[in-house]
C-alpha cells in the first residue's frame, strides 16, 4: 500500500500566479512558508500548485502573507537546465485549500468569508 498525502499550514510567500487555458482549466502556482517547532528557526519554504475551482479560489482570495491550510500530494517535477544537467524540484499538489486568516489579514486585501460557505 502506498499513500502521498502532504497537510500544511503556513502563510503565502507570493500571490497566486495564474494561468488560463483555452480549454477552460486554471492553474496557479505560488510559495508557503511553514514554521518549524522553533520560533528561531527558519521556515520551511513550499512550492504549491493548484489547479480547477481551488485554484480560482485561491487567485481570488489568496494573497501574500494570508495564512492558509493546505491538504495534496507531493510531487517531483523534472527538467534540463540550460547546462544540460537533470534538475528535480519537489512540489505539493493541493486539492483542497482552506482560508484560515484573521480580521486583519481581510483588512489587507482578502475578501470576508462566510462560516456558512463550504469552499471545497
Amino acid at each position: 500500500m502506498s499513500l502521498n498525502v502532504v497537510n500544511l499550514v503556513g502563510r503565502v510567500g507570493r500571490d497566486p500566479e495564474a494561468r488560463y487555458f483555452e480549454s477552460g482549466s486554471v492553474v496557479c502556482k505560488f510559495s508557503l512558508a511553514v514554521n518549524r517547532r522553533s520560533r528561531n528557526d527558519e521556515p520551511d519554504w513550499f512550492n504549491v500548485e493548484m489547479w480547477g475551482r481551488e485554484a480560482q479560489v485561491a487567485i481570488d482570495y489568496v494573497k501574500k502573507g494570508s495564512l492558509i491550510g493546505i491538504s495534496g500530494a507531493l510531487k517531483i517535477e523534472s527538467w534540463t537546465d540550460r547546462n544540460n544537467n537533470q534538475r528535480t524540484t519537489p512540489v505539493v499538489r493541493a486539492n483542497r485549500l482552506e482560508l484560515l486568516g484573521s480580521r486583519r489579514d481581510q483588512e489587507g486585501g482578502m475578501a470576508p468569508r462566510d462560516p456558512d460557505s463550504d469552499l471545497f
